[in-house]
This record gives structure tokens, sequence and C-alpha cells, in this order.
């Protein structure tokens, strides 16, 4: 969108303030039709053939396509990464508990990451951990998909979830 100076075309399709087309016309004709209402000739579409012009005032439009731009952007929901952290020793109502956090989290369209932290020998058992990693895929399984699979990487287990589409 550009204003009066910038309009460098011979022809242009002319809209009115009121949003009336008035068809073609020079590009001199239409800026002396701006001045002369006391507007400005605001160049909307300047890919079209012949390009589209239209006579209104410059600041208003543009602040109203900001407003226009900021009400959208309020409107979108940027997914968050959630974290949830268990032991391969988590006992099975502190697990349920983590389950409901877990639905909670992906009913508001985050994902989750679910880790289970070793702690001194525990890594040794690697297979106690995957279990209660399947029990949460499993207690999951309904409302989301498995981004990343569980892995080990150092002392913690990972895995990410995101809500199904």
């Amino acid at each position: 969108m550009r204003g009066t100076k910038d309009v460098r075309v011979r022809d242009v399709r002319l809209i009115d303030e009121t949003g009336q087309a008035l068809g073609i016309v020079s590009a001199r004709d239409a800026l002396a039709m701006a001045v002369e209402k006391g507007l400005d000739l605001i160049e909307v579409a300047a890919t079209a053939q012949p390009p589209v012009c239209r006579i209104g005032d410059y600041g208003k439009i543009k602040y109203e396509q900001g407003k226009r731009e900021r009400e959208q952007h309020k409107k979108q929901r940027q997914q968050e990464l959630k974290g949830i952290k268990m032991r391969p020793v988590t006992a099975e109502h502190d697990f349920m508990v983590r389950v409901k956090h877990a639905l909670e989290f992906i009913e508001k369209g985050d994902k989750v990451k679910i880790t289970i932290q070793f702690k001194a020998r525990e890594i040794t058992h690697p297979e106690i951990a995957r279990k209660l990693m399947d029990r949460m895929t499993e207690a999951l399984a309904e409302k989301t998909v498995v981004e990343k699979p569980a892995s080990i990487e150092g002392k913690f287990m990972t895995m990410i979830v995101s809500p199904k589409s």
C-alpha cells in the first residue's frame, strides 16, 4: 500500500472513498480528484493491470489495516512445550496425576515433553523407565500423537507428544 506521491503509472483502476469503482482513469486525473476532495490517492494493488488505486485518507486506511493485523495476531495462539518429570520409581497415584496434567496441557493445545530422570544406579535398568513411558503413551493415546519417541540422553529419558489435529 503506497500513498499519493508514490503512484508512478499512466492509467489506474480507481475506487472512490465510498468503495464505488470509477473505472480506468489516468493517474493525473485520479490524483486531481483526490486532491479536489482533500484526500490521498492510495495504490492498493500494484501488481494488477492496470494498478488499483483508492481515494481515501492514507493515515486512516493504514491505521485500520494495522488494527486488522493486530486483531488477527491476537487470535493466533503459539503452541508451547510443557514439561512433566517423573522417576522410574514413580508411584501409581503420582503417575495418574502426571497423566492428568499432561491431558490438561494437551487440551489447551500445547505439546508435552515427558522426562524420566535417573538417579544413581537406576540407569542400569532402562527397561523400567521404558515401561513407564509405554504406559504414559497408552494413557494419552486417544488425544495425542508421539512426535519424538522415547530416547535416553544422559541421565534422562525423554519423549515429546503433541495433540492430534
